[in-house]
């Protein structure tokens, strides 16, 4: 079995977007728009935090399989590819947490 990669599931989205929205959860999120989407998104992000509060193990890992996907989901409609949050990550590896978050604009 070869290695599964969030690129690989950013592809599977992309291409499960294209579906008709009675056939794909995918599709269906995308024809709702990015707010419906990114409330899914939000949710999921809860339910991981509620799985990690009550170290529930196995649904800490199925609820971040979720959260990832519906990420990918919201950032596949806004246009935004992987690989930028990628590079933005790599970006930051260079300064301590700290040194980063100082680092930001402040509102």
């Amino acid at each position: 079995m070869s290695e599964f990669s969030l690129s690989d599931l950013e592809k599977i989205v992309a291409e499960r977007a294209k579906a008709s929205p009675d056939e794909s959860w995918t599709a269906k999120l995308f024809a709702a728009g990015q707010e419906k989407a990114a409330k899914k998104l939000g949710e999921e992000a809860v339910e991981t935090v509620i799985a990690a509060i009550q170290q529930d193990r196995k649904n800490l890992t199925a609820e971040s399989a979720d959260l990832l996907y519906h990420l990918l989901v919201v950032l596949n409609i806004a246009a935004v590819p992987l690989q930028d949050v990628l590079d933005e990550l790599q970006r930051r590896t260079g300064r301590s947490g700290l040194q980063e978050k100082a680092s930001r604009p402040t509102s």
